[in-house]
């Protein structure tokens, strides 16, 4: 009998698909299950897929990757799809399908499966990884072809015994990692209704969060976060602990309107206490430490990078060609960032750095002013003159 390897996540589709895959392909499922953080129980989730019929399954830990090697070069990159997302389970699909298929390979597994739908991005995300690093190895998609609804495959579930998370009453779908959580589903696919307060799970509600707010230094060392008020910490001990700090105070929540791949728009919502704090305070202190013309031209190649990944194209020669040029900008921004958490709102207040380009005898005003403002009107002359000649002859040809 052939074997598949299932990107497994213990959520309604993927424990439907260990079932449906068995009565209609025929196959042995073997069950891969990847914790790429905040998800609490993964040993219940392994046990849950023996118990519906898998002949293995395990749990691969890597968080630690996760951070390491997909997080903080996106963070470098400061990685947000349409200036709102900043791309958590996007960046999580490419390490879960490389795992997922490096697990098929020393299973001897013919095929590797998703649950994704038709409709989403991660299809692109699995199906594109898979293809680029395991080209020999079938891939499968169950949940495109059972044709079932949403409430259908509750119903399937349950005939079947199978226990979901999930009920009509409270259908949202989840996906987590530590860079975020998002909801989907239910009263949220309408663009109007305000998400349901049980549907944030990460954040309190702003309105009820402390009044006095609360402050973190961070420390970064070419770019990559290192340490919080001073403890120096692994990638994903610090994203986890910024998680809970950001989000007694509210911060991360997201709310929008989204384009995928695929050509529809979605109404997405996301908790990332974590990724807004990081990315407010890594921008932050590339402000300091960049060049005004590099800072300039990065936000422009920033923009491509988020598409990319977005698009589940982590493996291709362009996304590595724009980490290099990341990489190498990242060389001055080490310094520290002080936040101020509050109400729902992190806002940079104060930054340091050894690579700082701020200069306080060219900016102030007082006795140490050391700016020669009288080369100011020369300057201006030169640097407005093609603008003058340029309007000079659209004048003159007017007149004619």
């Amino acid at each position: 009998m052939s074997k598949v390897v299932l990107a497994y996540s213990g959520g309604l589709d993927t424990s439907v698909a260990i079932r449906w895959m068995k009565e209609n392909y025929g196959m042995e499922v073997y069950a891969a299950a990847i914790d790429l953080g905040e998800e609490r129980d993964y040993e219940g989730i392994r046990q849950k897929a023996l118990d519906l019929g898998a002949v293995g399954a395990e749990v691969i830990d890597a968080k630690e990757e996760f951070a390491r090697d997909f997080v903080f070069p996106a963070l470098k990159a400061n990685g947000l799809y349409e200036e709102k997302y900043p791309l958590s389970t996007s960046l999580g699909r490419p390490l879960i399908a490389k795992l997922v298929g490096e697990v098929a390979v020393r299973e001897k597994a013919d095929a590797v499966a998703h649950g994704s739908t038709g409709k989403g991005n991660d299809q692109v995300r699995f199906e594109v990884t898979w293809s680029c690093l395991f080209p020999r190895l079938k891939q499968l998609a169950p949940i495109r072809e059972w044709g079932m609804s949403r409430d259908e495959e509750i119903e399937y579930a349950k005939k079947h015994g199978i226990p979901i998370p999930v009920d009509k009453k409270s259908p949202y779908s989840y996906d987590t990692n530590l860079w975020g959580k998002s909801a989907e589903a239910g009263l949220l696919e309408d663009p109007w209704v305000e998400p349901p307060a049980d549907v944030h799970q990460w954040t309190e509600d702003p309105d009820a969060t402390p009044d006095d707010p609360a402050y973190v230094e961070i420390a970064f060392e070419r770019g990559a976060p290192v340490a919080l008020d001073g403890e120096h910490l692994s990638p994903a001990t610090l994203i986890a602990r910024l998680n809970a700090l950001a989000g007694e105070h509210g911060v991360g929540r997201i709310d929008m309107i989204e384009n995928r791949l695929v050509g529809i728009k979605s109404r997405e919502t996301y908790e990332c206490p974590a990724a807004a704090v990081l990315l407010a305070a890594h921008r932050d202190l590339e402000s300091l430490c960049l060049e005004r013309d590099l800072a300039h031209f990065k936000r422009v190649l920033e923009l491509k990078y988020a598409e990319l990944v977005y698009y589940g194209l982590w493996y291709s020669p362009l996304r590595r060609a724009l980490d290099a040029f990341t990489e190498t900008t990242q060389a001055t921004v080490t310094g520290t960032v002080r936040m101020k958490l509050h109400k729902g709102n992190c806002i940079p207040v104060g930054r340091k750095s050894p690579y700082s380009l701020y200069r306080y005898e060219l900016v102030t005003y007082d006795e140490a002013d050391r700016f020669d403002q009288s080369s100011a009107k020369g300057f201006i002359q030169l640097w407005g003159l093609s603008a003058q000649i340029a309007e000079r002859v659209r004048r003159e040809s007017e007149k004619e």
